[in-house]
């Protein structure tokens, strides 16, 4: 193999992968090259089709003629006969004869044209299933993929969302309330044991005791004076 033989296959190798590259990522379009080039096969057999069958018509036709003339050549060959022209009968036997061959060929090549042409259209319709085939998969496979593909992009979201954000949110309100709770909390305990508290209370303590003292006094001073009006 010659270098620039090599070459061309290196080049074409390139080219083969960068292709496979592209439809991988573009599945529509290796779809599309299949069905088009499925497309083409079947106009080509197509035409091949036609000209088995216009083989065969042909075919069909001449057979016709034959068979028409023959009928004419043994109608012809029976009169003779019986008008006893015996020279003209040879000839119309020996046209009989050639006439009877071409008709078996004709027979034969008629039933090998009718098989091809039966085998033809059964490869028609074989390569026009396989294009309805390719067509419906592409539709469900492409289908496939874009569902596939929109899962992926969900996942892909979800699995970017982050929510250290709204949790860290969340404990810094949670902790700025229990402060809140506990400065109060603190306040309370701090008023409980405040000095200036602590003395208003005792004061108040104080003016009920001083309040009794007076009150006993003056039931004390009020009993005197009753007991010394009655020892009088």
């Amino acid at each position: 193999m010659s270098v620039f033989a090599r070459l061309g296959n290196l080049w074409k190798g390139f080219i083969n992968l960068w292709i496979s590259d592209v439809e991988k990522e573009h599945p529509e379009i290796a779809y599309e090259n299949a069905i088009n080039s499925m497309v083409e096969k079947y106009t080509a057999l197509k035409k091949a089709t036609a000209a088995i069958i216009r083989r065969r018509e042909e075919v069909t036709e001449q057979l016709t003629t034959q068979q028409k003339e023959l009928a004419l050549v043994s109608a012809d060959l029976n009169a003779a006969m019986e008008t006893n022209q015996d020279d003209l009968a040879v000839v119309l036997i020996q046209k009989k004869n050639t006439l009877e061959a071409n008709i078996a060929e004709l027979k034969s090549d008629l039933d090998v044209a009718q098989k091809d042409a039966d085998s033809a259209k059964s490869s028609l319709m074989s390569v026009q299933n396989e294009i309805k085939k390719l067509k419906a998969e592409k539709e469900t496979m492409l289908a496939k993929m874009h569902s596939a593909q929109a899962r992926m992009r969900i996942q892909d979201q979800l699995e970017g969302l982050s929510v250290d954000a709204e949790v860290k949110a969340l404990d810094n309100v949670r902790t700025h309330i229990k402060t809140q709770i506990a400065q109060a909390n603190l306040n309370k305990e701090l008023g409980e044991t405040d000095l200036d508290g602590r003395l208003k209370s005792l004061r108040q303590n104080s003016g009920d005791v001083t309040a009794r003292q007076q009150l006993a006094e003056l039931k004390a001073a009020k009993a005197a004076k009753a007991a010394a009006g009655k020892s009088m």
